[in-house]
């Protein structure tokens, strides 16, 4: 899997195909890229995952970006200890708008 560094994306504009927000608990999300056909997760300069801590955060980062697909999925590890029946083998992806509100 390939990794994206954040300072590399804030350098300049790129071309994104798709933009998958990865929701797993309140207020703590990660983006999975895909450019060029390499997929990956976005990793800070200290080579780890990127956190985003809301939808504005991650539409204000990735602005300068010109975003062809953008959607949301969510994890959550706690079905199982609720009584939940098990999880499905694909998550649900849902629209997610790339547009700032102002």
């Amino acid at each position: 899997m390939h990794k994206f560094i954040s300072s590399d994306i804030e350098k300049g504009p790129l071309e994104i195909e798709n933009l998958e927000v990865q929701s797993y608990e309140m207020n703590v999300y990660l983006v999975q890229l895909t450019i060029d056909g390499n997929t990956g997760l976005v990793f800070s300069d200290k080579d780890q995952p990127m956190r985003f801590y809301s939808a504005g955060h991650i539409r204000e980062f990735f602005a300068h970006c010109e975003v062809a697909n953008s959607f949301m999925t969510h994890d959550t590890p706690y079905d199982e200890m609720i009584g939940n029946p098990p999880k499905a083998k694909h998550s649900m992806a849902l629209p997610f708008s790339m547009d700032l509100p102002y």
